[in-house]
């Protein structure tokens, strides 16, 4: 267990052109690849040009996909093939859209038939009004004209001109006005209803005349078009497999991967060389991946070229990982930088716990965090972050707001609010403090160990013995020595007289900041007698109701009301506290993120 993350893995692969797909599905279903073309001699490029195939089956998708079969992807459609083979395809999916193109219509046009027809029936079977009979309005003309239109909840106010007879009704989806007039004004009564957004439905001819008739003649009808889109949509199947549409959208749906994911790989006639990074620092899964699924390759790891700046990978223990969120709102580290995410993973939950403690409370947020950590991935923190709450409720003796269930194995915070202070405080000062170490080991791993120690080792004596002094007026005297140090040190890093006017100069700025840091955790003292003083109101403003059942909802509705407030206050606070008071020390985030190769979508699994 290191707190330096680890520099990601150079990986040379040498495998035939007629597998290279079913190889690059191999590495992607590993997760571990990331891509990085690379090659020392002279090589045609490994993917042809499918930029401009790939956009006419854009098209074709943004149109017809609805209308298409499922699509589940195999590598290895991406055997060797030529951008002709490829437009050949795009040519044989262009003839299917021909023979599909009647299909389609007939079916939007029965589908939108469907929806105005069940539509209408809602409307006849709610609306209290007496209607006419809707099929002598359907089959008007050409001296009148009529129309059915939904006017939502929110349209803007009817202009009906004066001559067009009309009525609103009230329906399950909103309002709708059924108008009859002559046609130059319904025409006019068009453009209104348009640009208010207002959806025109269709009225059917032979409508009987009766309501009752009439929706059981529109359930007919809706039976009669369900039958025939199930045929259209048989129809389109059977053209499809007549096509072989299914396999020519596998392939472009493999071949819009590889051009979106995978750069130009190098490649001989018979070869191709695939080149990037992987997270596999030991090299095992890449070779058993292979293996399991018997594709031929090569592989080998070499030092990384020169010219590359490795990502960089952060190993942490699962328990951990969910506290990488941190470190990255600032970026990724460095190779020279700390990982934190050990020591945030401990730092966190405790700060939170100590602002938040409650026993009941705490336990509320575990479930909370147990039940949603799938969903929402970010909501895994609530595990450690209740668990710390509940630790630090034994410890305040509360439990639901309530202090007179349990003894406080350590203090009430409303009875010794100095003693809450001053711990925050000292907390303050040892993540401060190692904050300040991890910028030494830092130097460290840059080659800078002999500078830290002369000059900013001396900053840490500085002040912890500044600190101290507060509590021992002697350690006043540790105090100057690290002034000392400091200043010192910096002169012989420098060899000059003016690194010691330069330490100076940071220590006016670093010393004032460092003081600001420390007081700020007190913050953490103070949120936690905010949350026992809104406990305790709680729990008078249920005594105050006079009765056991007022007694019993204050009490809900207050810790509801502290969970979703206070919770969310805590949260920010700790977030604050970790970035600006810890990370500010050492953390830069300078670093190249590793970014996985995805797998294709829609792809099945290659191996388990």
């Amino acid at each position: 267990m290191t707190f330096r993350p680890a520099a990601a893995r150079w990986f040379e692969l040498l495998t035939d052109r007629e597998h290279l797909g079913r190889v690059l599905g191999c590495l992607a279903d590993t997760g571990a690849v990331q891509l990085e073309a690379y090659s020392s001699v002279d090589a045609t490029a490994a993917l042809p040009d499918y930029a401009r195939v790939l956009e006419g089956y854009g098209q074709l998708a943004r149109r017809y996909r609805a209308y298409w079969p499922p699509v589940h992807v195999d590598a290895a459609a991406a055997a060797e093939r030529s951008v002709d083979s490829v437009q050949a395809d795009l040519e044989r999916l262009q003839a299917w859209a021909v023979e599909a193109d009647p299909l389609i219509e007939t079916l939007q046009a029965l589908e939108g038939e469907r929806a105005s027809a069940g539509e209408l029936t809602a409307l006849l079977e709610r609306s209290a009004a007496d209607l006419p009979d809707l099929a002598l309005l359907s089959g008007c003309g050409p001296t009148l004209e009529s129309r059915l239109y939904a006017l939502g909840e929110a349209a803007a106010p009817l202009v009906v001109p004066p001559r067009t007879l009309h009525v609103v009704l009230a329906g399950e989806r909103g309002r709708y006005l059924l108008a009859l007039g002559p046609p130059d004004e319904v025409a006019q009564l068009d453009e209104h209803l348009t640009a208010a957004r207002a959806r025109p439905i269709a009225l059917p001819r032979h409508l009987p005349p009766g309501r009752g008739e009439a929706v059981a003649a529109l359930s007919q009808r809706v039976e009669e078009i369900d039958r025939q889109v199930q045929e259209r949509r048989a129809a389109l199947d059977a053209l499809a497999e007549r096509h072989g549409l299914p396999a020519i959208l596998a392939e472009f749906a493999f071949l819009d991967w590889l051009v979106t994911n995978v750069p130009q790989l190098p490649a001989t006639q018979h070869f191709a060389w695939v080149t990037g990074w992987t997270s596999d620092l030991e090299g095992a899964a890449l070779n058993q991946a292979l293996e399991r699924v018997g594709l031929p390759g090569l592989l080998h790891f070499p030092e990384p070229p020169r010219s590359f700046d490795a990502p960089v990978v952060l190993a942490n223990p699962r328990w951990a990982r969910p506290f990488e969120m941190f470190v990255r709102l600032l970026g990724t580290p460095g190779a020279d930088e700390a990982d934190p995410s050990l020591l945030v993973a401990v730092i966190a939950p405790l700060l939170f716990g100590f602002m938040f403690g409650d026993v009941g409370q705490g336990a509320v947020l575990l479930v909370a965090g147990l039940a949603l950590r799938k969903t929402y991935p970010a909501l895994r923190l609530l595990v450690p972050g209740g668990l710390s709450a509940i630790a630090f409720g034994f410890a305040f003796g509360s439990v639901f707001a309530r202090e007179d269930l349990l003894p406080a194995l350590w203090l009430h915070p409303l009875g010794q609010p100095l003693t809450l202070l001053a711990t925050s405080i000292g907390i303050g000062v040892a993540v401060i403090t190692l904050g300040l170490v991890m910028d030494g080991f830092e130097h460290a791993w840059r080659g800078a160990a002999r500078s830290w120690w002369l000059s900013r080792a001396g900053l840490v004596v500085l002040y912890l013995g500044l600190v101290a002094s507060v509590l021992t007026p002697a350690a006043g005297l540790v105090a100057l020595a690290g002034l000392a140090w400091f200043v010192a040190g910096a002169a012989i890093v420098a060899r000059s007289a003016a690194g010691a006017g330069r330490a100076l100069a940071e220590l006016a700025e670093t010393g004032l900041q460092l003081v600001v840091n420390t007081v700020s955790f007190a913050r953490v003292g103070a949120f936690a007698l905010a949350h026992a003083g809104l406990s305790a109101a709680v729990v008078g403003v249920g005594e105050a109701t006079g009765s056991t059942i007022g007694f019993w909802v204050a009490l809900a509705f207050g810790n509801l009301l502290i969970l979703a407030l206070e919770g969310l206050v805590v949260g920010i606070q700790t977030t604050r506290l970790v970035l600006f008071e810890f990370f500010i020390r050492f953390l830069r985030g300078e670093g190249r993120p590793f970014k996985p190769l995805p797998p294709p979508q829609g792809r099945e699994p290659m191996h388990r």
